[in-house]
Order: structure tokens, then sequence, then C-alpha cells
């Protein structure tokens, strides 16, 4: 056995087998894997395996159709058969808006090239006639998916990796890892059988290793442990029963093929044949979390007692939906430790504040997912980044300032009841909260504020009636136009015509500095560096020369910055801010970097009358002329007094009006909001949410991080040439240059349907039908009156007046390619004076 690999993957589940094969396809020769008891023993061997391509992430759709396909060629590579069923999937709908649902993912689909078919009740029932269709509004049926036997697509993977030179090694558990400088000593234990449990056997050694990849699925809790991290995977209950032979069905096969897997959505189930019966699998209000401060070493392949009655409901509306089966009786039942994350994503990616430890965590979907996980780490691994952008599964989106075990319990049990309810673009989860809030939460909900949840943070969507009811957000969610729909244009139209208050309070701030400060962010971002007293939007690349973070650079002195970024990244920008960091401090110097986003609030103040706003407060002999562009002109920093609150004032505005930031000492915010709003009522200031926010943004063709602007895409690619500074060296330039620009970000109107916007995940058409692109961000435009969006089309079709169509609601919409920043191109309004 090798003490010394490029390469050590510590799990041999699907996920694990899959990563190391695809690191030996991708050419590391020397890769190993070690599973503490033997291959599939954790949640892969009770998996149902079932391969669903249906996801409203563009990103997991990408991996699970590479799941789906990479599959379906094992076979023939290894000689061992997967087990795969290419049966397809049918999704069920009982609701017109489960069809809405359904037709927004269908969008999302071609954008990845996964193909689908609608199928009214009618033509379900003449393909499918056991299933009982009275109730269904139709369904969406793929029929390139289906399911697997997870053992034998693990083993089959396995196989590959041998084959490969991947050494795996069974009964071998990792119980240390330390980072000696330059790679990994992971200290093992050879385990044993004693009395049917597993055991350490006291033999130890080392295998040092320059890469580490944790797939430790339900183990999960332990790995952070041992690492010294935080993770919020923490495995749910998932139970799926085997009924007995449902004799209609055994006559129907004997000249039929075999049924699609069966999802009942709006009954909270799937279901497939198995040996002429029926496997029905749930997902249910109830199921506990388990594991959360780690396995019992007693456990191996195990499972959990039914619970017949927390399913009873679920198992009645299968006998419903397939009547047939209603006299069949239980076989068998499995209920397993299935590990979830709060969103239900996994954890794929480098891990917080560590060097070259990988991590593949928190698989909900972990058959479905898992060779696709493996082709896109390895990419990251091998070649520093994939082909698609991972950040939206990034372990870092949760911090390890403030996740904790309670809050990935209670949010991992509500996502897994959440499967199969209805998944609003504008749907906010209750789970864990309120739990970061600023000083201003209780003001902003008593007048109100529906919030949303960033990161953690509760933050303003928009403001609905001051006597809503309690459940007042939930009832307006919709795919269509909600009920929250007409609060947002009211902000909107306020911020255009009037003055609008927006809390920012959950932007991501770091103060970088030091003498080596300033030739590290000048290496560091692509953009010129701002003069003292001025501010920059820049960008951050990845080796690839693709986009990593975008900020707003502030400089406070000669090596002082003040860096704004988005709010839902903190922990991945200051991650990659501080690897960065150490790795040139021999080089420019010593470097200080201080995450001061929590001691910071800011409010946003916009619209022509912004200024007559600020006048009333601001302490200034001359409060005329404090905010005039002479003394403060557009893009720059001052320190201003408001009232009796310090304010760091910077005069930008992420809505494209007159407008500044207000950053502020986070423990004076009450009076800060306090003295604005009141100010503010003779000039009709209206208090405005983050919907309407971002539907002024894409008024303005401002790109924003996370939709626009990510790891697919340099920012030659988002349009943005005017932040990118040619004459020096930045990190990611040759890439950037190498790359080209393989497709372009514009911003397109749209003449759409009279009850709903584009929400960014839709596809692009020519005229003709021809697929050109898709939409990163979507909405509404107060100022134009029509529904407008932003995306990725090939170059050519960039050019202002080109006709596209986009898919809303299954139906083509024309649309068409408008300038860069089509509301006030010249930034008049933004650069208004006195």
């Amino acid at each position: 056995m090798k003490t010394q690999v490029k390469a050590l993957v510590v799990g041999g589940g699907a996920v694990g087998t899959s990563i190391a094969y695809h690191l030996a396809k991708a050419g590391w020769n020397d890769v190993m894997l070690v599973e503490r008891d033997e291959l599939t023993s954790g949640s892969t061997w009770h998996a149902a395996g079932l391969l669903p391509l249906f996801n409203m992430s563009y990103a997991t759709t990408h991996i699970h159709k590479y799941s789906v396909d990479f599959y379906k060629t094992l076979e023939e590579e290894t000689g061992l058969n997967a087990g795969f069923a290419v049966v397809g999937n049918l999704r069920m709908a009982q609701t017109n808006e489960r069809m809405d649902e359904y037709m927004l993912y269908a969008s999302t689909a071609e954008t990845c090239g996964v193909n689908y078919e609608w199928l009214s009740p009618e033509e379900i029932k003449e393909r499918w006639p056991l299933i009982r269709t009275d109730d269904l509004k139709g369904a969406i049926y793929h029929t390139e998916d289906g399911y697997i036997n997870p053992a034998d697509v693990t083993m089959a993977m396995a196989k590959g990796a041998r084959q490969r030179g991947v050494e795996i090694v069974r009964k071998v558990q990792a119980n240390a890892f330390h980072w000696n400088g330059t790679a990994w000593e992971v200290t093992c234990t050879k385990m044993v059988e004693k009395g049917g449990n597993l055991v350490e056997s006291g033999e130890q050694f080392v295998i040092i290793a320059e890469h580490v990849v944790t797939a430790s699925g339900n183990h999960a809790q332990r790995t952070a442990k041992m690492l010294g991290i935080k993770m919020p995977a923490i495995p749910v209950e998932h139970t799926f029963i085997v009924m007995d032979q449902d004799h209609e069905l055994v006559e129907w096969r004997k000249t039929n093929p075999e049924h699609p897997v069966v999802r009942d959505a709006d009954s909270q189930s799937y279901a497939r044949e198995e040996r002429g019966g029926w496997i029905l699998g749930i997902y249910e209000v109830g199921a506990p979390a388990r594991f959360e401060h780690g396995v019992p070493d007693s456990f191996r392949a195990d499972l959990f007692p039914l619970d017949l009655d927390r399913i009873a409901e679920q198992y009645m509306a299968m006998t419903e939906r397939v009547p047939s089966c209603a006299e069949s009786g239980l076989k068998d039942d499995f209920n397993g430790p299935i590990c979830y994350t709060p969103d239900g994503n996994p954890l794929v990616g480098p891990a917080p504040g560590l060097r070259n430890m990988w991590l593949a965590e928190g698989f909900s979907f972990g058959i479905t997912a898992a060779g696709g996980t493996g082709y896109y780490l390895a990419q990251m691994m091998v070649d520093g980044e994939a082909d698609i952008d991972m950040a939206s599964l990034d372990p870092k989106r949760y911090s390890q300032n403030w996740m904790t075990t309670e809050f990935a319990a209670r949010k991992n049990e509500e996502c897994y009841n959440h499967v199969y309810v209805l998944h609003h673009p504008d749907e906010e989860r209750e789970a864990c909260r309120p739990l970061r809030t600023a000083p201003a939460y209780d003001r902003q909900k008593a007048v109100g504020a529906q919030f949303g949840c960033v990161n953690g943070w509760e933050r303003p969507n928009y403001y609905g009636p001051i006597d809503a009811p309690k459940n007042f957000d939930h009832d307006s969610r919709s795919f269509r136009r909600g009920a929250w729909w007409h609060h947002a244009k009211d902000e909107a139209e306020a911020v255009r015509n009037g003055v609008g208050l927006i809390d920012a309070t959950a932007f991501t701030k770091h103060i970088v500095k030091g003498p080596g400060a300033t030739q590290f962010l000048d290496w560091f971002t692509c953009n010129k560096l701002p003069k003292v007293g001025r501010i920059n939007l820049t960008y951050a690349l990845t080796s690839h020369g693709t986009t990593r973070t975008e900020y707003t650079i502030v400089r406070d002195s000669e090596h002082s910055y003040y860096l704004v970024s988005a709010g839902a990244w903190t922990e991945y920008d200051a991650d990659f801010l501080r690897k960065a960091a150490e790795d040139k401090m021999d080089e420019f110097g010593y470097i200080e970097i201080q995450d001061v986003t929590t001691q910071k609030g800011v409010f946003a103040i916009a619209g022509p009358k912004s200024r007559d706003v600020l006048r009333e407060v601001i302490n200034d002999a001359d409060a005329v002329s404090a905010l005039s562009n002479k003394r403060f002109p557009w893009l720059s920093v001052q320190q201003i007094e408001l009232g009796m609150c310090p304010v760091k004032a910077i005069r930008v505005a992420y809505t494209g009006e007159l407008g500044w930031e207000l950053h502020h000492p986070i423990e004076m915010q009450n009076y800060l909001w306090d003295l604005l709003t009141s100010a503010g009522e003779k000039y009709g200031l209206k208090l405005v949410g983050a919907r309407a926010q971002n539907w002024l943004r894409q008024e303005k063709s401002y790109r924003a991080f996370g939709t626009e602007l990510g790891r697919d895409a340099t920012p030659a690619e988002a349009d943005l040439p005017r932040f990118i500074d040619n004459s020096k060296s930045f990190h990611g330039k040759s890439a950037m240059e190498a790359k080209g620009i393989c497709a372009k970000c514009c911003t397109i109107l749209i003449d759409g349907p009279d009850d709903a916007d584009p929400w960014g995940r839709e596809v692009l058409y020519t005229p003709d039908g021809a697929r050109v692109g898709r939409l990163t961000s979507g909405g509404y435009s107060v100022h134009f009156g029509k529904s407008i969006g932003m995306g990725y089309v090939t170059p050519e079709m960039t050019v202002e007046g080109t006709k596209l169509r986009v898919k809303i609601q299954d139906k083509l919409w024309d649309a068409v390619v408008t300038c860069d920043s089509p509301y006030d191109p010249k930034n008049e309004t933004i650069r208004k004076d006195c």
C-alpha cells in the first residue's frame, strides 16, 4: 500500500469513487482512495438510485446531466453492468402552479441541453393506464434518465478507477489530518471486524498526500471536527418502502415496457417498478436529522425503524394514484440516513481556510450527482477551474463565523421536507429565522418589511402593508407576478422619481492595509486602483481569467483600502482574499486583512431627491455645498456627520440614480434610521427592498456577482472593458486574453406576458428558433414599462437592435437587445449636481 500520493480520496461511496476515477482520467496517475468499511457501505447502499435531471440550478443540472450520460458508458469501459434502467422520469402536476414550476424548469433545462416533453392527462393515461390521471393538469417527461443500481454503478466506477491506476484500500479509517506546509499528513488506522462491529485495530500509519478530498457522507461532522472547520452536512432520515407484487402491473408488463419513474410531487412521493411491485419513496414533514455530532461507531450499513404513521398520508396517496397496488402490501422498508445541506446543494470545492483540502459532502441526491461531481471537481483540482461556475456549490457559502450545528440540523430537516414543495423563485424558507438581524430589523418589520435571507442576514425584499397578516409574504409567492410585485413596482418608481432608502447592511466589507496592500491589490484586481478619497469598481480573477469576485474599492489612504463585495459571499470572498494575500506577502510586504462586515451597517439612499434629504441632517456649515459635485463628486468617498452619526459616505448608487451609500457604525444604526426616515418625510421618502433594487440595476446593465459575473465568464465576456486596465499585469490576465470571448453579456427588453416576468433562468432563441444563450437575471423595468433581462448570447447577437425570443411560461416572447445602460446611458442622472 502506498504511503505517499498526489491525491487521497477519503470515502468509498458513489461520490468518492467517482472523484478518484475522474482524477485519474484527468491525468493524475498517483491517486488513492481509502474507505473505513466496505465500498458503498454508507448511504450509497440504501439509496433508491434515481437519476432525476429535473433541477432549477444551472450548475447542478449540468452535473446531473453529465452523470446520466457518463453512467451509460461504464459497461463498455469496465465490463460491469451498472444496472442503468433508462425508463424515463414522469413528473406529474395536480395544480396549474405546479405546471408553472415545471415550465420555469423546462426553460432552464433547455439552456443545459436537457430534453423533455409535455404530456396531458389523457396522454399519460393512454401510455400508462394503471396511473389515475383525472386530478392531473399534466406532466413533464424526461426520456433519457431513470434509475440505476447504486452499488453496481459504484463498483463500476471503482473498477474504472483501478484500471486507471487508482489504489483503493478498504477497512482504513482516516483519524487525523495535519498540513505540514507542503502536503497533508493523514494519520490512518486499520479497521477490523469484532462482534459484528467495526473497530480500530490499533495499527496506525501515515499517508502523505499533496491533495486530500473528503467524501465522507454521513460522517461529515466527524470530518469537520478533524479539520477544525464547520460543515452544514448532516443526515436526515429518508424512507422508501418496497411493495409486494401488483398483479395488474405484472399482467401489463407481459406485453409492455417498464413504467418511467413516477413522481407525484404534490403528494411528496416518487415510485418506480421493482420486480412486479413498486418502490415508493417519500419526502414527508417530520423526518428528523441524525448524527448531528457524529455517527456512532456501532452504526454501519444499518437502518432506522420504520415510522409508518409519518408516511401514512403519502402511502395512501400512492394507492390512489395507482389503484392496482392498493392490495399489494408491504414487502420491505428502508429508513436510512441521507446527508443534506440547508439549501439542498452539496458542498463541493476548497475547504475554508485550508490548502489543498477539497470537500465533496452533503449529497442528498448522491447517486445522481456522483458522476458529474467527480468530473467537475477533478477539473477544479487538476486544471484550476471547472467548465461551469461551481460557486453555488462552494462550501464557503455557509460562513464559519455564524453557522452552527443546530442551524444546520434544523435547516436540513426543512430542506428535506421541501424537496417537493413548490420551489418559487421568490421562496423564503422560515426555519431558523430570524437569526442574523441588523439593529433596524424591528423598525423595518414594524413598517411592513417582508424579509429575505442572505447569508443568514434578514434583508427587506419589499415593504408590504403595515397591517399585513403574518403569512403575507408566503401567500404572495408565485411563478408569475406575485402580490408583492405591485409593492416592488411602487418602490422602484419612487427611486426613479423621488427618493428611496435601502438597507444594504449585508454587504461584505473588508479592510486591506499595510505596506504591501497597494502592490497586492494592484496585482489582485484588473482595474486601476483609485486615488485616495476615490472609489473604483474592479474584479479579482481566477487563474483561468474568469471572474472570481467583484469589489468596490475605496481608497482611504496611501496603503489602506476598504473593500465592499456581495453580501451572499462573505466567507467565499474572505477566504480567497486571505489566501491570495498570504501567497504574495513575501513579494509585496506585510498585508493586513480585517473582515468588518458585522461592524458596519449600510444604508443606500437614492433618487433625485436624495441630496435634499441628506442636506436636512448633514452636520456641515454649508449643507448646500457639502453634497455638491464640486465638494463631493461622483465616485468619491468622504467622512461626514449625519446628526450625531459618523458616516463613510460613498457617492455611488446600485440603482443608477443620484445617491450615496452610508456606511456607519452598526451600533448607531437605529439612530441613523430614525434620522433619515424623519428627514425624508417631507420629500416622500419610500422604503425600498432588494427586489426593486434588482430591477433598477438591470435598467443600468449593472452586472451582479452570482448571476452575470462568475467563474464561467471573464470580465471581457461580461462586456466590461472599462473596468479592465490592460496596461498593467494582474492575476489571470494572460488566461483572460487567451480565452477570448466565447459568449457575451447584454441587456434585453422583452415584450412578455401581462402577468409574468423572467426570473433569470430562461433560454434565449433567435426569431428563427436557434438557441443562442440564456438569461442570468430578469425582472420588470418601471422606466420602459415592460420586462427586462440580462444574459449571455453568442457575441454576434449582442449588437443593439438584435431581435431575440425568450421562453417564459413555455411560450416564446419577442425581445430586443438594447444598449448598455438603457436607462440614462450617459450617466447624467447619477452625476446630477445641485
